[in-house]
C-alpha cells in the first residue's frame, strides 16, 4: 500500500536539491492535516512560489492509480483564503508545513494562520461577506427561471449546485467559521450551524436528489430566501448608536460634487446625465444616512427598503419624482433644495464641513 507522505518526501527533496530558492512554502492540508485520514484518503498539498521560476514546479499524476496535484498558489490568494475572501481557508487554516525556504516565509505564513482566527472574530466583516455570496446566486436563479418550463435537469442541477455551494458558504461565514472539508463531506459541520434554515436538510436533498426542474429551482429559491433572512437577524445584532460625527465625516463633501453634476446637466438640458446622477445621489445619501444610524451599511437584498425611509423621514426631496425630460428645472430647483438640507442636517448632527470662501482659509486649515 501506498504511504502518500512518501509522496511529498520525493517532492520535498526534489525541491531542496533543484530549485531551494523558487519555492517559498510546500504544505498539506485536508484529511490527513486533520488526523481524519483513512488508508483510502488522497494526500491535499500545495506550495507557493517564491519566483516565477517556481510555478513550474506543478505537478499532477497518478501514482498506483491515486490522484496527485502538486498545485501553486500565490502569497496573494493564500491572504484571501485567510481572510476569507476565497472559500477554501481551510487549505491555510488546517495546513502543515512541509518545507520553507526561510525563517521569513514562515512567519509570514504563520502570520495567515494567525489572520484566519482574527478575521472570524470580526463578525460584521464576516456578514458583510456572507451577503456577498448569497448576491451572487441570484445569477443563477435568474438563469433557471429563464429556463422554464425545461425538462433539462441537467442543466438545473448545474445551476443548482452553484446556488447551493454558495448558499452553504455563505452560511459558514455567517457562523463566522470556514468549510473544513470539501462538498459533500462537509454537510455533517454545516448541519450543526448554529444559524441555519428551518429546512436546511430538506432543501438540500431536494436540490440534490429532485427529477423536476420545478421543484429544484423553488428548494433553491427558499434555501436562498431563508438564509438571507437568517443574515438580516444576524446584522440586526450589530447595530449600533447612531454617529453621524464618525459616520458621515467627508461625507457631504464627496457628494456635493454629484449635486452639482445634475445642476450643470440641468443647466444643459441634459436629462440622461441628469437621470443617471439624480437616480444615484439620492440612493447613496439613503444609504450614508442609514449607515450612520445604525453602524453598517444597508442589506442590497431587502426588499423592505428602510433605508430609504430614513431619506424620506429627513424631509429630503424625492428627485426621482422630478425626473421630467421635458422639463429640467423642477429637478433643478429639488437638487439645490437637497444640497442645503443635507448640509444642515449633518451640521445639525455635529458633522465638521470641509468649506471654505478662501485659498487662505483652506491652507490655514491644514496647519490647524
Amino acid at each position: 500500500m501506498l504511504n502518500v507522505m512518501n509522496v511529498a518526501d520525493i517532492l520535498v527533496n526534489h525541491i531542496k536539491t533543484n530549485c531551494p530558492d523558487d519555492i517559498a512554502i510546500v504544505a498539506y492540508y485536508g484529511s490527513y492535516a486533520q488526523g481524519t485520514a483513512t488508508e483510502h484518503s488522497d494526500l491535499d498539498f500545495f506550495f507557493i512560489p517564491a519566483t516565477p521560476d517556481g510555478y513550474r514546479q506543478s505537478i499532477a499524476f497518478i501514482l498506483k492509480d491515486i490522484s496527485f496535484d502538486f498545485w501553486p498558489i500565490s502569497w496573494e490568494r493564500a491572504e484571501q483564503m485567510a481572510s476569507f475572501d476565497d472559500p477554501k481557508t481551510s487549505v491555510i487554516a488546517d495546513s502543515k508545513l512541509l518545507y520553507t525556504r526561510s525563517e521569513d516565509d514562515r512567519s509570514r505564513f504563520e502570520q495567515l494562520h494567525n489572520k484566519v482566527t482574527t478575521t472570524a472574530q470580526a463578525g460584521l466583516q464576516l456578514l458583510e461577506k456572507s451577503e456577498q455570496e448569497l448576491r451572487d446566486t441570484y445569477v443563477h436563479l435568474y438563469k433557471m427561471s429563464r429556463m422554464l418550463p425545461s425538462d433539462n435537469i441537467a442543466f438545473f442541477r448545474y445551476e443548482a449546485r452553484s446556488v447551493l455551494t454558495k448558499v452553504l458558504y455563505s452560511l459558514a461565514l455567517l457562523n463566522q467559521t470556514y468549510v473544513t472539508k470539501g462538498w459533500g463531506k462537509n454537510l455533517e459541520q454545516i448541519y450543526k450551524f448554529k444559524l441555519r434554515p428551518a429546512q436546511l436538510e430538506k432543501h438540500i436533498t431536494t436540490i440534490t436528489q429532485s427529477g423536476s426542474c420545478n421543484a429544484v429551482l423553488n428548494a433553491c429559491e427558499e434555501l436562498t430566501q431563508e438564509t438571507l433572512e437568517l443574515l438580516m437577524k444576524q446584522k440586526e445584532t450589530f447595530s449600533t448608536p447612531p454617529s453621524y460625527h464618525d459616520r458621515m465625516k467627508g461625507a457631504y463633501e464627496e457628494l456635493k460634487g454629484m449635486l452639482d453634476k445634475i445642476i450643470l446637466a440641468c443647466a444643459a438640458n441634459d436629462y440622461t446625465t441628469a437621470f443617471f446622477w439624480s437616480v444615484e445621489i439620492q440612493e447613496l445619501i439613503a444609504m450614508f444616512i442609514y449607515h450612520a444610524e445604525k453602524g453598517y451599511w444597508p442589506i442590497a437584498l431587502d426588499l423592505s427598503l428602510d433605508y430609504q425611509e430614513l431619506y424620506n423621514n429627513l424631509a429630503f426631496p424625492d428627485l426621482v419624482s422630478y425626473l421630467d425630460p421635458e422639463d429640467l428645472a423642477p429637478l433643478c430647483e429639488a437638487v439645490k433644495r437637497l444640497d442645503a438640507r443635507f448640509e444642515s442636517c449633518l451640521k445639525d448632527k455635529g458633522v465638521k464641513i470641509n468649506r471654505f470662501d478662501t485659498l487662505e482659509q483652506f491652507a490655514a486649515s491644514l496647519h490647524s
